[in-house]
């Protein structure tokens, strides 16, 4: 039997993992074999990606973020990922995201109880994630953690029923490099 998967990614931790292997450009990842990586190439998945949705100000700063998600979107739609949009709270020149990590625990505790999946993988290093994770497993899913080697989470690891760390020679093979930009 080909196993139901969800997986959920929290794109800002995401990308700041992806950041310290200095491996971040979203736009050149392929999101298509990192989830056949992932699933063992299972047809019965689902992807959603979290992200906070960046509002225009008419700042250089907020235009060129958001023309930038709106690239990252359109990779994500080229992959066939949803996408959830949480939203960015500014506090002087720094941005915070918010409702992201609820969004991601509300998702995971309606998959549990709706039975549409055998297997949740969070690809998120976020403790505040922790009793959504308790209560899935508590409905009987196998509950994944994807994290990365460089920088795992010990807790997550301790949560969630498998876990998988990856390399920064793992995720190489997911970057095209004939779409790296040269900054």
């Amino acid at each position: 039997m080909n196993e139901r998967c969800l997986i959920l990614i929290d794109g800002s931790n995401f990308y700041f993992k992806l950041k310290d292997l200095k491996l971040h450009n979203l736009l050149s990842f392929n999101f298509t074999k990192f989830v056949n990586f992932l699933t063992h190439s299972s047809k019965n998945t689902d992807i959603c990606y979290y992200v906070g949705r960046i509002k225009q100000d008419s700042t250089e700063k907020t235009d060129k973020l958001f023309n930038a998600q709106q690239k990252l979107i359109g990779n994500l739609k080229k992959h066939k990922i949803r996408f959830s949009l949480g939203y960015l709270l500014k506090s002087g020149d720094v941005f915070h995201e918010k409702g992201v990590d609820v969004q991601i625990a509300v998702d995971m505790v309606v998959a549990a109880y709706e039975q549409k999946f055998d297997k949740i993988l969070v690809v998120s290093s976020d403790t505040d994630l922790a009793p959504a994770i308790k209560k899935a497993r508590e409905k009987g899913k196998v509950v994944k953690y994807v994290g990365f080697s460089h920088m795992p989470s010990v807790a997550m690891v301790s949560f969630c029923t498998e876990s998988v760390l990856l390399t920064k020679e793992d995720i190489t093979k997911f970057i095209d490099k004939k779409k790296v930009m040269v900054k």
